[in-house]
């Protein structure tokens, strides 16, 4: 079976590469984006254009609807859409509290994090083609010397190498007809592609190969490099109780109030300056409604602050109790936060949609689904959940590998419906053994499923 990645795992979208969206924020088509959901695409398609535009840092975003609707999928489209120089990060509700520091603690690193720093700096940099690389090993092999010849259109220069820089250029598999660049300061090599002279090696370097011109001129040039880090990697690395190996180690502790604003001052120097500027990026939130009180009050202010990225906050709970007091509120979101959000609903998705969906997860799991099983799986997940229908295709998968056969057939989806339940089956089991399972009488929770096309509802007094 092929592997299936991360980003395909995040939700029932395991096809998804961005939003879909073109220049006129309209979805384009099911083979390139999200499947459904074309309302809730278009919002996000303004936010990313406020986004790059830079007029959306301090806004929070709200995206609500039913579970199992794409949520996390249309805030990991946007992460994808803006590009990996932006800074994106994914927090979960309930991991503040799980966190070994103060909840407005772990809110803070959490925004600076999502907010980064672009510096501009000259640096010495050795640009050329590799024309040979010979290595060589002491008797005992303990130490690695070597010679590296590069050249320009109008050089050719020998280096000596250390066992460091052998090491560097055998973990970028650097080989001769590669050009590569190589920072003094720190010694950090750079493969930038394969050379044109090296392109009748094409069919042997494969179709994903660069190719890239011969640098001309000088080998050692100074060249302006970007480098884009996060306000917290900051805030670590200027931290003496916890120092650059922190970073590493992700265990980063509390940082001082003080540390943090005289970190503020010197990037504000910096921008005054030109040597850098800042990126808000996008912090993203999900299952919002297991914050407390003290976290919405924190949220609330550290929205008004100059350096603020942008909170999209994802949430699947209707009319619930707000975490922390004894008052309910749409979302479990207080309404004074409510109030400066701008709401992006998703809705449950069609039948039609359904099948697109179950189909391409199909595909991305290796799995032979005929038409009529393909059809049952997305009735299955308009009637109970498309979560359930997707959990189905495995063990469907698995039931007809037992029956030799390398098709799903309808008896394969029907074997697994039967050995596993979808949450209404679960509710009614669990209600008519009450008698047998331990719980407590008074505690009585209503779940609901997509069928209805409502949210799930928190009942907890």
């Amino acid at each position: 079976m092929k592997d299936v990645t991360k980003m395909e795992r995040i939700g029932p979208h395991s096809h998804i590469h961005g939003l879909g969206l073109d220049a006129n924020l309209e979805p384009r088509g099911n083979s390139q984006g999200m499947i459904g959901q074309g309302k809730a695409r278009k919002a996000a398609g303004v936010i990313l254009k406020m986004v790059q535009e830079g007029r959306i840092a301090g806004r929070a975003i709200l995206i609500a609807g039913p579970p199992s609707t794409g949520k996390t999928a249309i805030a990991m489209g946007m992460a994808q859409t803006l590009g990996s120089d932006v800074p994106f990060v994914n927090l979960v509700g309930s991991e503040v509290f799980s966190l070994e520091m103060s909840k407005t603690e772990a809110l803070t690193q959490a925004f600076r994090r999502a907010i980064g720093v672009r510096i501009k700096e000259e640096t010495e940099l050795i640009e050329g083609e590799v024309v040979e690389i010979q290595v060589d090993r002491s008797v005992t092999g303990a130490t690695k010397t070597g010679r590296l010849t590069l050249k320009t259109t109008d050089m050719e220069t020998v280096y000596d190498l250390g066992s460091k820089m052998i090491d560097q250029l055998q973990k970028e598999k650097v080989l001769a007809g590669d050009v590569i660049s190589i920072d003094k300061t720190s010694g950090r090599i750079s493969k930038l592609g394969r050379s044109f002279g090296r392109a009748k090696d094409y069919d042997a370097m494969g179709a994903d190969t660069r190719f890239v011109a011969c640098p001309d001129g000088e080998l050692q040039t100074r060249k302006e490099v970007v480098h884009t880090v996060s306000l917290h990697e900051i805030d670590v690395i200027n931290s003496r109780t916890q120092g650059f190996l922190a970073l590493f180690a992700g265990d980063t502790g509390e940082i001082k109030p003080e540390l943090r604003d005289q970190i503020n001052e010197k990037v504000a120097e910096w921008r005054e300056e030109g040597k850098a500027e800042i990126v808000p990026g996008v912090l993203f939130i999900d299952e919002v409604h297991m914050l407390d009180i003290e976290c919405f009050s924190f949220l609330n202010r550290a929205l008004e602050s100059e350096m603020a990225p942008l909170v999209v906050m994802a949430s699947n709970r209707g009319i619930t109790r707000i975490r922390g007091t004894k008052y309910k509120s749409p979302h479990g979101i207080p309404g004074d936060l409510l109030d400066r959000m701008l709401i992006i609903s998703t809705s449950k998705y069609s039948e039609d949609e359904i099948k697109e969906i179950v189909k391409i997860r199909g595909d991305e799991e290796d799995v032979k689904l005929g038409p009529d099983s393909l059809e049952l799986l997305a009735t299955m997940g308009g009637q109970t959940s498309l979560r359930y229908a997707l959990n189905l295709i495995a063990p469907s998968q698995q039931i007809a590998i037992r029956r030799k056969n390398t098709q799903v057939e309808v008896d394969d989806i029907r074997l697994a419906y039967k050995y596993f339940l979808d949450v209404d089956r679960s509710a009614s089991y669990a209600r008519e053994t009450s008698g047998m399972m331990f719980g407590e009488e008074e505690d009585v929770v209503t779940v609901t499923t997509a069928q209805n096309g409502s949210m799930a509802m928190d009942t907890s007094a």
